[in-house]
């Protein structure tokens, strides 16, 4: 068996009604790599908050390194050598990388030997663990990967020998992924024990060493990864069958629902992002781009859903002008039946704060049905809400919870059913499935082939590769703005990778 890192023995924790893990067992080898497997809602991140001391068990006891230990709050979990990352870093945007690994530390006597020390310190981690980044950088100048390393960094500076990562790879792009799995494969052949909470099966079978799946806040299975197969976890994490690729017949494409004609578009910085690019997405097909985060993706979308003010070109919706260079304006694209699924839904498609049926309305709340007279009509928005959840199987079906407490992939869900749920003629959707489970991304999956059946025009941007060649129709790449090609899903993995790295068509040959 080998000596325990950890051990949690009848681990039982409610929220009001909700039973978010029940009498919960886990043993976690020293120097190993387990993880954690689950449907979204199924009490994996609640159960981690226990072992990092941010909740409190009801009932349960935790050992680490087989001693009895009573863990009140993270400063405890730190000092008995226990770090944690999380799926939204806890990062203060305008320190540097230093600033923000000593930050929390300022009682630790690694902090006494002054910030020179410190910063050999960090130095040494990043030396030994392949962690490199600049310790002057400031943070919201970082890409998300590197980001993710100063989380990391965070817990080895303070002397984590069990490291749980929380979805580490849901921010990022498949190259920062591959990076992040060979640090932990590093991390764990240097004695380091790491904690894997994702709903990525393939990730599990690639870089664990043994694998716990959750269900409906139980603990349902333990296996040894070598000895199991994305088949049965996906079942154990379901409790049915689930089917792993996406079942759809031929596109059937009619008139032009999207136009995007020599669209130039710049960020914040003005920096241009979205470089002379133009294409169609007609009604009943599905259109993906596929691209390394950053290439201008994010900003093509906003331009077209009236976020962010274009610099020039036409956007065609259903054969009528979208003012791009002027000013769009996204509650009159909701009537003209343009749906849009933000890429970030904390900071563009849901309040936190809001009950989950007040999210459920948001940009349609002067819709008729949910007034009464100039008040909102809470008995109707709550009716529709509760309708919805049903529909889209939101965990748990509590209308009034606040958002903030509904797991990711439930939280993408309200998204998606307030979106999808309005019959829209064109759909724009960004990363539908980030941060979500298997049996959820199968659902999704469905929902979107369902609208693209009905006669729906589909922009899809994600950088799941996989998804993109699932389910779109016709492929467009990006690489530093502009589309680089066009292919349909047939086309490999090698070949559409060349094309987002930037390896136009010829070019291959011609070298």
């Amino acid at each position: 068996m080998g000596e325990l890192a950890i051990e949690l023995k009848g681990i039982d924790k409610s929220f009001g009604a909700v039973h978010a893990n029940k009498n919960i067992n886990l043993q976690v080898r020293k120097g190993t790599i387990h993880g954690i497997i689950g449907e979204n809602g199924a009490g994996k991140s609640t159960l981690m908050s226990i072992l990092y001391g941010f909740y409190q068990a009801d009932r349960g006891e935790i050992q680490v390194n087989g001693k009895p230990t009573t863990i009140r709050d993270p400063n405890t979990a730190i000092a008995v050598g226990i770090g944690m990352v999380h799926q939204h870093f806890m990062l203060v945007d305008n320190f540097t990388v230093l600033e923000n690994v000593m930050l929390g530390a300022e009682e630790n006597a690694v902090l006494n030997r002054g910030i020179t020390k410190a910063r050999a310190e960090l130095k040494r981690l990043e030396d030994e663990y392949a962690l490199e980044v600049d310790p002057d950088a400031v943070i919201e100048q970082l890409p998300v990967g590197l980001q993710q390393r100063v989380e990391i960094l965070k817990a080895l500076f303070r002397g984590a020998e069990i490291l749980i990562l929380d979805e580490p790879t849901g921010v990022l792009t498949p190259a920062e992924a591959d990076h992040l799995f060979r640090i932990l494969e590093q991390l764990r052949d240097q004695g380091k024990t790491i904690i894997l909470i994702t709903h990525k099966l393939r990730e599990i079978m690639a870089i664990t060493d043994e694998v716990s799946v959750m269900r409906r806040g139980e603990m349902v299975a333990t296996r040894e990864t070598a000895a199991t197969s994305v088949e049965e976890l996906a079942e154990l994490m379901v409790g049915r069958r689930v089917l792993l690729r996406v079942e759809k017949g031929e596109a059937n494409p009619q008139d032009v629902g999207l136009a995007v004609e020599n669209l130039t578009v710049k960020d914040n910085r003005g920096v241009v992002m979205v470089d002379d690019v133009s294409f169609e997405v007609r009604a009943g097909e599905i259109v993906g781009i596929a691209g390394v985060a950053g290439n201008g993706q994010s900003e093509l979308l906003e331009a077209i859903t009236g976020i962010r003010r274009a610099e020039k070109g036409t956007v065609m919706l259903r054969g009528q002008p979208i003012h791009v260079t002027g000013e769009a304006d996204p509650a009159e694209l909701r009537k003209r039946e343009l749906a849009h699924v933000p890429e970030d839904r904390h900071h563009m498609g849901l309040v936190l704060s809001f009950e989950e049926n007040e999210n459920a309305i948001l940009g349609y709340h002067y819709d008729e049905k949910y007034l009464n007279g100039p008040m909102l009509n809470l008995a109707s928005i709550r009716q529709d809400a509760a309708k919805r959840a049903e529909e889209y199987d939101i965990r748990p079906p509590d209308v009034r919870l606040k958002t903030a407490n509904f797991s990711g992939g439930n939280q993408q869900k309200i998204v998606l059913a307030r979106e999808m749920g309005r019959d829209p003629a064109v759909l724009v959707i960004g990363q539908p499935t980030r941060g979500v489970d298997v049996g959820a991304i199968e659902f999704i999956h469905r929902r979107i082939i369902e609208m693209r059946d009905a006669g729906k025009a589909v922009l899809l941007v994600s950088v799941e590769l996989d998804e993109i060649r699932a389910l779109s129709d016709r492929i467009l790449v990006m690489f530093a703005g502009r589309v680089v090609g066009e292919r349909t899903p047939e086309a490999s993995e090698g070949e559409l990778g060349l094309l987002m790295a930037g390896v136009e068509e010829g070019q291959e040959a011609a070298q």
